[in-house]
């Protein structure tokens, strides 16, 4: 992942996503996009990287990425993970909270007052916080 961050480092956040050897490539229009996978794929070739062809995917329109939705609208959260957090059972135990947590705060951004929550679910996990 830290080669992968190195060679992509001039177009990280830019308009790539790098997740241990998986490269996502966005953009806002199809001429974009052309630009973008063409500086990408030659940037892999001068550091002599090659990608297997059968696993990539092109000029989709939505993909699913790390619990993300991207598409023309942005970077949304995946609608199954709102249904695994809405289907959470109830967490009775410090441990079961934290999990919650990691699940939940994985999302924040996404979440209105997220910290106002977190705080008071955080609080759950000190040892003699009695649950209410």
């Amino acid at each position: 992942m830290d080669l992968m961050n190195r060679v992509c480092k001039p177009y990280l956040d830019k308009f790539v996503i790098v997740f241990i050897d998986d490269i996502l490539i966005y953009s806002k229009s199809k001429e974009d996009h052309e630009v973008h996978l063409k500086l990408v794929l030659e940037l892999l070739k001068k550091e002599k990287l090659f990608a297997k062809f059968f696993k990539c995917e092109f000029w989709l329109q939505e993909v699913r990425f790390l619990g993300h939705v991207v598409n023309s609208n942005g970077i949304h959260v995946d609608p199954s993970k709102i249904e695994a957090v809405n289907n959470w059972r109830v967490s009775m135990t410090p441990s079961e909270i934290r999990s919650f947590m990691g699940l939940a705060g994985y999302y924040w951004r996404f979440i209105a007052n997220f910290s106002k929550i977190a705080k008071l679910l955080t609080s759950l996990t000190q040892k003699n916080q009695k649950y209410e």
